[in-house]
């Protein structure tokens, strides 16, 4: 089987999944070919799983100190470019295309009638879940960014709804020891000069702080600052016994796996994070603010731990073992099984 798999690339949580795809597929027939989008190709990094991948430039979204800028989003795409992206991709050699929210790879493929299958969180939006911030705009977004004929959401909890469970992808499977006072912190979309100073404030914890803006490591006083590693993210994932993080997908549900306190902070105007965060709260699996203040970061800190870990199937695996077999139209089988295996 030949496949096409394209990749959003303006957050590292659809590189997550991507990587646990490719574990899988490596180990079967399939000659997958990795297409990603959204980033230039040098801000890519530990991208060796993916082997001699392609890199288009596609559509993303401008976000400035914790907010979607829909003005400069507009500006920062090329609608010719991308329409030129997705007219000279061949597809007709691939018997299915796989796109975790990537576009040009969706429409190209829908373009010349190919199956394409999107696999992600965002599908589960087709579904009954928690909704914050709906607006024309964003369902316009959901419903056409990333088209495709057959959907697979994945989501915290099932919500009755034909969705799975998360996919889990740990680069490293050391079992180190918690440190009860370090706390792990990933804000990609928020100003990354102000974070050390708020972080600062509560010196009884320490702070590893991960940004795209970080270019090399530094310590001052209780925060530590680390430019992105997939290696060095994970060991201090594992080994911090809280995480403050953005409400996207990927990383809350790694915390809720490893059983780690979770306080998140949605992008404003962004109907994902925004859902992503009242969908935590109301499975009592974290809290949210919607603003960087010291205050409730340190009331969170202080109370008690929300809940325990919750382990999720390897559903990468069952997945790609999903698609090998072809049968693509029923996904009840693969969502009663996978459900089934989680336990609390």
């Amino acid at each position: 089987m030949k496949i096409l798999y394209g990749v959003q690339g303006t957050g590292n949580g659809h590189l997550s999944r991507a990587r646990a795809m490719a574990r899988h597929l490596a180990n079967t027939s399939a000659e997958v070919t990795w297409l990603f989008s959204g980033r230039p190709r040098e801000q890519f990094f530990d991208m060796e799983a993916f082997g001699d991948f392609e890199v288009r430039q596609g559509f993303s979204f401008s976000v400035k100190a914790g907010k979607v800028n829909y003005v400069k989003t507009a500006f920062t795409n090329n609608p010719i470019r991308f329409v030129s992206e997705v007219m000279s991709l061949n597809v007709e050699d691939y018997d299915v295309i796989l796109t975790d929210f990537e576009p040009v790879t969706a429409w190209a493929g829908k373009i010349r009638k190919k199956p394409v299958i999107s696999l992600g969180h965002q599908p589960a939006f087709r579904f009954d879940i928690p909704i914050v911030g709906d607006d024309l705009l964003a369902r316009t977004i959901m419903q056409y960014f990333s088209p495709a004929s057959i959907h697979i959401g994945l989501h915290w909890h099932h919500f009755d709804c034909d969705i799975l469970p998360p996919i889990i992808h740990l680069e490293t499977e050391d079992d180190l020891p918690v440190e009860k006072n370090k706390v792990l912190v990933y804000l990609p979309f928020e100003d990354y000069t102000l974070l050390p100073g708020i972080f600062k404030q509560m010196s009884d914890h320490e702070f590893y702080v991960y940004h795209p803006e970080h270019k090399q490591a530094a310590d001052i006083e209780n925060v530590h600052v680390r430019p992105l590693s997939v290696d060095g993210f994970q060991r201090d994932l594992r080994s911090a016994s809280a995480v403050v993080c953005n409400a996207g997908f990927e990383l809350p549900s790694e915390c809720i796996y490893l059983g780690k306190k979770l306080l998140v902070k949605p992008v404003k105007k962004q109907m994902e994070q925004m859902s992503n965060a009242e969908a935590l709260e109301q499975l009592k699996l974290g809290r949210q603010m919607h603003v960087l203040d010291v205050n409730i970061i340190r009331e969170w800190l202080e109370a008690s731990q929300e809940a325990g870990a919750i382990q999720y199937p390897d559903v990468a695996k069952e997945l790609v073992g999903w698609v090998m077999a072809g049968e693509w139209q029923d996904v009840v089988p693969l969502r009663n099984s996978l459900w089934a295996q989680v336990a609390i």
